[in-house]
């Protein structure tokens, strides 16, 4: 995979049956309990999900995506990852961009999400789209018993 510079603007789309193998491997370098190519397939068979990738302008391998449900008012994201030689570009904020966008279109009233006590780093990412930590849900994550810190963007 040879990664372009970030061009402007990052072109999103939905993710298609022929991207799963490059979200499985992102899954696979990104969480210690990615989620299985039955899950993933299950998403996308959701009305109310959407799984969006961004492709790498170069050589179009898929760098990034993002999880999320659409469900009454609220936007709810599961997962945001980018492929380790893809990180640290501007990828996941570019993401998270483009949902608040997608959440403001509905119109959501709010966003939501979960994330571990230990992701110092995606939690700078939440606070700068002015995401607030709301509460903790203690053991969320199974195969470790780690905390999720629960986050809450309010929109106007």
């Amino acid at each position: 995979m040879a990664l372009s510079k970030l061009p402007q603007p990052v072109a999103i789309a939905p993710m298609g049956r022929d991207d799963v193998d490059a979200v499985m491997e992102i899954e696979r370098l990104s969480f210690s309990a990615p989620w299985s190519r039955e899950a993933i397939h299950e998403e996308m068979a959701r009305a109310w999900a959407r799984i969006d990738i961004v492709r790498d302008a170069a050589d179009g391998a898929v760098v990034a995506f993002a999880n999320y449900w659409l469900v009454a008012d609220e936007l709810h994201i599961l997962n945001i990852a980018t492929h380790p030689r893809a990180r640290r570009c501007g990828y996941a904020t570019r993401l998270l961009a483009h949902m608040t966008e997608v959440a403001r279109q509905v119109p959501c009233r709010l966003m939501t999400l979960e994330v571990r006590r230990s992701n110092a780093a995606a939690q700078r990412l939440y606070r700068r789209f002015a995401f607030r930590a709301v509460g903790v849900r203690p053991n969320y994550y199974a195969e470790d018993n780690e905390d999720a810190v629960v986050m809450l963007l309010e929109l106007p």
